[in-house]
């Protein structure tokens, strides 16, 4: 009898196997049907973030030829002009209201020098300290420099109505040798008054806070990390001090009718502020000076990350730049500026996270080329005479350069002989000084961002208050509008697609008794030549794991997950079942308990991957409008494109859950992709360990929680704090479910954050009347997957059975 059971046994297993080959459809062969064999030798991640940083490279080289200053062709030249003013002013975030009274005052030279003399003792340079009011919380600090003689009888005289200089230079000029330590001096002594605006410098010592860490960034670095999300930029807030201080200076000027010129002069670091006030106030003075910076601009992304201006090469390029100066005389000086090696070693308790990026001199070719760029727009506007090149100069404010000012303005400046300015006894300023002076700059800056964060809501608010939600119907109507606002404001969109030929490939990778994994790859733009598809320049495609159960039916369509990885990750990690595997740790492998739930599961390779190979993506990108995920949008648009013609998927079932990372992508592209046409986007999202207030996260000089405090210096998106916090972005999922998956123990954010934001998106979807759409689950845990909630949500509506 027992034999007979056995046997009994075995012929039902044997059936029940031919029954299930024969019922299932799941492809078994190494690569899928319809797609080509995938064969790389490198992992797909590292062929995909190099594809991508090449794509970008190109796309920088491209807006080059694209730029072409059209508002000096326009019809209405004036106007057009005005407005590409604007434009710029916006992208470096120059956009605050300035002070009505700037209230100028001055002091003595808080160090005790009284001036700087000449070895007869008959020369004497005297300084002064002036600040004034710029905006709301923010004023500017400059040194002035006047020179006066002394006459036989020992009376002391000026000049009546000298040049006026302002002064711009590198913050690393205090630290230089040479006669350049002392450029004030020399220019005050060749018969001007030089003033010279206090920049931000490169030290660290306030680029922290005592209750949450020190770090290595410098002060510059810093201030641009506060400022990026809020649409305020280290550049636009220089500029307006230095607007600020100018338009003092000709309000002087006019009260004492004086026709002496005011000439702007930039050096390093310095040339890049003078470059833009100049740009956006050209009448504003006489003559321009940029010495060690002007060139073409197609590797700023190799540069210190302060010097990242959103969009700014879409439209303004050096020579475009200076097509908005004239009609005033640009100088061009092909000299050396102070030269950056990368950012600081940190001291003993800062915390390294800053940016890398280095400081070269132009070369003298590159010079040569924007200059003939920027001679091209001088002579289209009929003002060729303007614009000059110097090239080589042993000093900023040569003897060229002086002659070249002399004949543009009518002056007499004499350059004093280099035996005097080498002799010349110049008191130090005390570190101590410039230190102070630092922390009051650095301090208002950092002061103002917070202003502005504590203000924010408000502005969100009132550019969503015409938001219907009287019905389902009224907001779909509306949404399309808001979707486009968000991708173009801080994400940004790539051209049309071209994809090389080839099409799918695919390549069996697991290969597991219940289900079998693909790893797939997908074209989307084409590599440089257009040529086939290679590993050393791929182009930009979309990759990842297809796994698919393997008792799927002919006819039946089911469901598919899209599982989304974290930083640095790989599909693998939210597959493997390994509990030793640090990724399971994070992830529990929920792709893999997912497909053996029975969905169709699809572990996409995000490029956020390479630490900095992938954050130069975002520096590259950043000058075009763009943004890591301005690549991401068309993968995963692409994977839902391919996903949607296999025969066993639902297209109207397809959903995304991603961690970390993951959750960061959850609410910014199911959103924007939603049912278009024959293209079915995603039904549903969850934000897994990443939702929160995200504008205090990237903003707060404030919160240990602050992305200000960590290596993520591409997590930052241009003016997002007045655009969308994540429950605008989430509302954009609506009507289609969305949940937030939070443990209670993860750092991203205090649950406080958690429940603020998800409030608002509960109203959304309450005054909708689809309440039971979203959800969140708390749970005791720390930043992964839980897997509860968030399975019997997929399972409830995408319509699957929960396993018994």
């Amino acid at each position: 009898m027992k034999h007979l059971l056995v046997y009994v046994a075995i012929v039902a297993t044997f059936f029940c196997t031919q029954s299930f080959a024969q019922e299932s459809i799941t492809p078994t062969g190494d690569v899928l049907p319809g797609t080509k064999k995938l064969e790389l030798k490198d992992p797909l991640d590292v062929v995909m973030v190099r594809g991508i940083s090449k794509f970008a490279e190109r796309e920088i080289q491209k807006a080059r030829e694209r730029r072409t200053a059209p508002w000096l062709t326009a019809k209405d030249p004036k106007a057009a002009t005005a407005a590409a003013r604007q434009r710029l002013r916006e992208i470096i975030g120059a956009v605050d209201p300035m002070t009505a009274d700037p209230s100028p005052w001055s002091s003595a030279s808080p160090t005790g020098m009284q001036g700087a003399f000449d070895e007869s003792g008959e020369l004497v340079t005297y300084s002064s300290l002036l600040r004034w009011d710029v905006t709301e919380g923010i004023s500017g600090e400059a040194r002035q420099y006047t020179a006066s003689y002394k006459t036989p009888s020992g009376q002391e005289v000026t000049q009546q109505y000298p040049p006026i200089i302002i002064l711009l230079v590198d913050p690393e000029q205090d630290s230089a040798n040479s006669v350049e330590k002392y450029l004030p001096h020399r220019l005050a002594r060749m018969g001007a008054v030089v003033s010279r605006i206090a920049l931000i410098d490169r030290n660290t010592d306030y680029s922290g806070h005592p209750d949450i860490k020190q770090t290595n960034m410098t002060h510059r670095e810093y201030v641009y990390r506060l400022g990026f999300n809020m649409g305020r930029h280290i550049i636009g807030y220089e500029v307006e001090r230095t607007l600020a201080f100018i338009n003092l200076v000709n309000e002087q000027r006019q009260l004492t009718e004086s026709d002496s010129p005011v000439i702007l002069v930039g050096v390093g670091e310095g040339a890049v502020i003078a470059q833009y006030v100049a740009a956006l106030a050209p009448d504003s003075v006489d003559a321009v000076i940029l010495h060690g910076y002007f060139s073409t601009r197609e590797n700023v992304w190799e540069e210190p990350i302060y010097r990242n201006v959103w969009k700014q090469l879409t439209e303004f390029g050096d020579a475009e730049i200076a097509s908005l100066i004239a009609p005033t005389p640009l100088i061009i000086e092909a000299g050396k500026a102070p030269e950056i090696d990368g950012p600081p070693v940190p001291k003993p308790g800062q915390a390294k996270i800053a940016a890398p990026g280095v400081i070269d001199s132009p070369r003298l070719k590159d010079v040569r080329k924007e200059f003939e760029r920027a001679k091209g727009y001088y002579t289209k506007a009929n003002n060729a005479g303007q614009l000059h090149l110097v090239e080589s100069p042993k000093q900023v404010c040569g003897p060229e350069t002086i002659e070249i000012l002399n004949e543009s303005l009518g002056l007499k400046l004499r350059m004093p002989s280099e035996a005097k300015m080498n002799a010349l006894k110049v008191p130090e300023i005390k570190p101590e000084v410039l230190k102070a002076q630092q922390k009051r700059l650095v301090g208002e800056l950092v002061r103002h961002t917070q202003m502005l964060l504590a203000r924010s809501d408000k502005v969100r608010a009132k550019l969503w208050k015409g938001v219907d939600r009287s019905s389902v119907e009224a907001w779909e109507k509306q949404a399309p509008e808001y979707r486009e606002m968000v991708y173009n404001s801080f994400i940004g969109k790539l051209g049309p697609r071209v994809p090389f030929s080839d099409g799918p490939k695919s390549r069996k990778i697991i290969d597991e008794p219940t289900y079998i994994g693909y790893e797939v790859l997908l074209e989307i733009y084409s590599n440089s030549n257009n040529i086939e598809w290679s590993e050393e320049d791929p182009g930009v495609f979309a990759g990842g794991i297809l796994l698919l159960p393997k008792d799927l039916k002919k006819g039946e369509q089911r469901p598919v997950v899209v599982c989304q990885h974290g930083l640095e990750g790989i599909p693998m990690d939210t597959i493997t079942l390994d509990e030793k595997n640090r990724a399971f740790r994070a992830y529990k492998g929920f792709a893999t308990q997912l497909v053996k739930r029975g969905f169709i599961v699809y572990a996409p390779q995000n490029p956020y991957r390479g630490y900095d190979d992938f954050r130069v993506i975002q520096r590259k990108s950043n000058p075009l409008g763009r943004s890591l995920f301005s690549y991401i949008i068309p993968q995963h648009r692409k994977t839902l494109e391919w996903l949607q013609t296999l025969s066993y998927v639902d297209p109207e079932r397809m959903a995304f859950y991603g961690l970390s990372y993951g959750g960061k992508t959850a609410v910014r592209v199911p959103p924007l992709l939603p049912k278009d046409g024959k293209f079915s986007g995603y039904c549903l999202s969850i934000c897994s360990a990443d939702f929160n207030e995200w504008i205090r996260k990237n903003v707060s000089a404030e919160d240990r929680y602050s992305y200000i405090y960590t290596p993520e210096y591409e997590i930052f998106e241009w003016n997002m704090g007045h655009i969308a916090n994540y429950a605008e972005l989430s509302w954009l999922m609506a009507p289609r479910p969305f949940m937030v998956e939070r443990g209670h123990d993860d750092g991203v954010a205090p649950d406080e954050w958690v429940g603020w934001e998800f409030a608002k998106v509960r109203r959304h979807y309450d005054k909708l009347g689809i309440g039971e759409d979203t959800e969140i689950e708390w749970f005791n845990g720390p930043h992964t997957i839980n897997g509860q909630g968030t399975f019997k949500f997929l399972h409830k509506h995408l319509n699957w059975p929960e396993p018994e």
